[in-house]
C-alpha cells in the first residue's frame, strides 16, 4: 500500500498467483495501525500493561488518523465511555486500529479498537472499544473547515451514521447528569457514618504533580491528551490502593472532556480520592489542573474511574466501605450513586449487541435519553444493511426481507411527490397514522418526554380470528438530519411504564426495532423507507405479505401517499408538539 492506504498499481506477484494481482483492496485512508509489543517497562506491579501506557498509545494513534484526515494538527477534545474487557500481560502484543467515522465542521469523531494478541498461542481477543473527538487547531487563514468522509462500506455507512447519534450524547452528557442529581433523593450518604469498619475518604486522598516537558508534547507544544490520562491514571491508581491495600485493577473510565490546553512548562497538578466504594467495584474522581510561574490554577479536565480487585480466579473481591468527609465528601459520594446508575443505562441500554437488548426496557426520566439514542442507533443500524432480498413489488412499493442470526426483518419503500421535511412531520404524529394504516385502531399520546421523544399507547387488532386486540406502549424518538446527506428519521420501540402494565383486555406487543428513514430526493419528491425487525407481536401482521400470499403491504403504503399528499398543505394546523 502507498503511504494515504490506496493500493498502489505496481504491486502484482505474477509468479505466485498472488490475490493482490488480480484486484485491488480497499483500506480507508484515515486508518492507522499501531502494534506495541508489551515490555516490563510498559506494566505494572502486577506484571500486566499499565492502563496509563495503554491510554497515551490509543490517543497517540488515533491522533494520527485525525491529522492524516484533517492534514494539520489536532487536539483531543473528549474521550467517550471506556470499559477495559481484560487485561494485558508482559509478552503480549497490544494491536491497535484508529480510523475517522465522521468529520463535522472543525471536529471528529475517531473509532479505536484495541485487540490482544498472544504470540505463542496465536490467540487474539478484544481488550477495549473507545470512540474519541478531536479537533483541528485553528491555522493562520482561520478556522478549518474538515472535508467530509465518504464511507464506502457498510460498516464504514454504519459507524458514519451512528456518529451523529453519539455526537449529540455528547452534547447534552453534562446535562443528563446534572438531571440525575437534581432528581435524586437527598439521602447523602448518612448511613456509611455509622459503619466502624468504615475506611475514611480522607485517607485515600492523593495529591501529585508533574513538570510537562517536551517528551510529553506533541509538535504544537501542547502536552498530549494520553499523557494527561496516563498520568491521572496513576493518582486514580494509588488512591483505590489505599482503600482496598491491594493491586486495583482499571475497568472503566466515565466520558470525559478536555477543559483547556496544557503546554510545555506547565506544572500539573494531579488529585484524587475515592468518592464512593460498592460491593465490588469503586469510583475515583480525578482532577487536573495546570500552572505556570504564580499564574492561577487553570482546570484542564476531570475523570471518574472505576477500578476492581482481583482475586487469584480474576473474580472481583468484595471492598472495604467508604466513610465520606464532611459536606464535599458526602456530594461526591451521592454522585457517584448516581454516575453509577448512568454507567449502568450506557452500558446495557448503549453499549450492548442489538441481540442482546431486550425487546421493552423500562423507561424513566434518568435514562430517557440513552433509550432515545438505543432507538434511533438501532434502526440506523438496520438500514445500513446491504443485504436486503426483494421479495415482492407492486406500482413502485417494494417489499424486501432480510433473514439474519435467526431474526426476520423487512423493509417497504415507495417514493411520493411530497418534500421530505413536510413527510416528517407529518409520519412523526402517530396519533395520524390510523389515517392511512388499518392496523393502528387507537393511539394515546402517554407524554412528550423530550422535544424529540414521546411515547403513545397503540392498539392493533387481534392477530387471531376472535381473540383479545393488541397493546404496544411505543417510544418514538425522531431525528432531523445532522447535515444535508443524511436522511430524517423516526424511530420506535417498546418500552415499559409502571402506569401502563399489562391487562387482561390486551395482548401486550412489542416492538423491538421500527420505524421511517425519510430521504429528501430532487424537486421535493421523497424517498420513504420503513423498517422493522418481526417480533412475534408484529410477524402475524405482515407475514402473509412475505409469503407472497397478499399484497396488504400494497395497500397501506398506497394509503400513506395518498395522506401524505392530502395533508402536505396542512402542516399550519398540527398540534403544537407535533410541529
Amino acid at each position: 500500500h502507498t503511504h494515504d492506504g490506496r493500493c498502489s498499481k505496481d504491486l502484482t506477484f505474477p509468479e505466485l498467483g498472488h490475490p493482490m494481482a488480480r484486484r485491488k483492496v480497499y483500506r480507508n485512508q484515515t486508518e492507522v495501525k499501531m502494534s506495541q509489543i508489551v515490555l516490563p517497562c510498559h506494566a505494572n506491579y502486577c506484571g500486566e500493561l499499565s492502563a496509563g501506557q495503554l491510554l497515551k498509545w490509543m490517543d497517540s494513534t488515533a491522533c494520527l488518523s485525525a491529522e492524516r484526515h484533517a492534514g494539520c494538527s489536532c487536539i483531543t477534545a473528549s474521550v467517550d465511555d471506556i470499559h477495559f474487557e481484560t487485561t494485558i500481560g508482559v509478552g503480549q502484543v497490544v494491536n491497535i486500529t484508529a480510523k475517522v467515522n465522521r468529520a463535522f465542521t472543525s471536529s471528529m469523531e475517531v473509532g479505536v479498537l484495541v485487540s490482544c494478541e498472544d504470540l505463542f498461542s496465536d490467540r487474539h481477543w478484544k481488550v477495549c472499544h473507545a470512540f474519541a473527538t478531536f479537533v483541528a487547531r485553528r491555522t493562520e487563514a482561520g478556522k478549518v473547515q474538515l472535508k467530509q468522509v465518504i464511507p464506502r462500506t457498510q460498516a464504514e455507512q454504519m459507524e458514519y451514521s451512528l456518529a451523529a447519534e453519539r455526537r449529540r450524547m455528547r452534547l447534552i452528557h453534562a446535562e443528563i447528569i446534572n438531571d440525575l442529581l437534581s432528581s435524586c433523593s437527598s439521602q447523602t450518604g448518612d448511613e456509611c457514618l455509622d459503619y466502624q469498619e468504615a475506611v475514611p475518604a480522607e485517607r485515600t486522598r492523593v495529591e501529585s504533580v508533574e513538570l510537562v516537558l517536551p517528551p510529553h508534547a506533541n509538535h504544537q507544544v501542547s502536552t498530549f491528551g494520553g499523557q494527561i490520562m496516563a498520568w491521572m491514571e496513576n493518582v486514580a491508581t494509588i488512591s483505590a490502593s489505599r482503600l482496598c491495600n491491594a493491586h486495583p485493577t482499571l475497568r472503566s473510565i466515565d466520558m470525559f472532556h478536555f477543559r483547556g490546553p496544557s503546554h510545555i512548562g506547565d506544572r500539573l497538578v494531579l488529585k484524587a480520592i475515592v468518592n464512593n466504594a460498592f460491593k465490588k467495584s469503586m469510583e475515583v474522581g480525578v482532577c487536573a489542573e495546570a500552572y505556570q510561574g504564580g499564574e492561577p490554577l487553570r482546570h484542564i479536565n476531570t475523570a471518574f474511574m472505576t477500578f476492581e480487585v482481583l482475586d487469584n480466579d480474576r473474580k472481583p473481591c468484595t471492598l472495604p466501605r467508604i466513610r465520606p468527609e464532611p459536606v464535599d465528601g458526602k456530594r461526591r459520594f451521592q454522585e457517584a450513586i448516581a454516575r453509577k446508575k448512568i454507567r449502568l443505562d450506557r452500558k446495557y441500554i448503549i453499549s450492548c449487541k442489538q441481540s442482546e437488548v431486550p425487546l421493552s426496557v423500562p423507561w424513566d426520566p434518568s435514562n430517557q435519553m440513552y433509550l432515545s439514542y438505543n432507538n434511533v442507533s438501532a434502526l440506523k443500524m438496520l438500514a445500513a444493511r446491504t443485504n436486503w432480498v426483494l421479495t415482492s413489488e407492486k406500482k413502485k412499493v417494494s417489499l424486501y426481507t432480510l433473514e439474519e442470526n435467526q431474526m426476520l426483518c423487512f423493509k417497504v419503500e415507495t417514493h411520493v411527490a411530497v418534500a421530505a421535511e413536510q413527510v416528517f412531520l407529518l409520519l412523526s404524529d402517530l396519533r395520524r397514522r390510523k389515517a392511512w394504516d388499518h392496523h393502528y385502531q387507537y393511539v394515546k399520546l402517554i407524554t412528550d418526554s423530550h422535544e424529540d421523544d414521546t411515547i403513545y399507547q397503540v392498539v392493533t387488532p387481534s392477530v387471531t380470528k376472535g381473540g383479545k386486540v393488541q397493546d404496544f406502549i411505543l417510544l418514538a424518538s425522531r431525528r432531523r438530519p445532522c447535515d444535508s446527506g443524511d436522511p430524517y428519521m423516526i424511530a420506535l420501540r417498546s418500552v415499559t411504564l409502571p402506569a401502563y402494565p399489562p391487562t387482561e383486555d390486551y395482548n401486550r406487543g412489542e416492538v423491538l426495532c421500527a420505524g421511517f428513514s425519510i430521504w429528501e430526493e430532487e424537486n421535493s419528491f421523497t424517498k420513504i423507507s420503513y423498517y422493522n425487525q418481526a417480533t412475534p407481536g408484529v410477524l402475524p401482521y405482515i407475514s402473509t405479505d412475505i409469503a407472497g400470499l397478499s399484497s396488504s403491504f400494497y395497500c397501506t403504503f398506497a394509503s400513506c401517499s395518498a395522506f401524505l399528499e392530502e395533508n402536505k398543505d396542512s402542516l399550519a394546523s398540527l398540534p403544537t408538539s407535533t410541529l
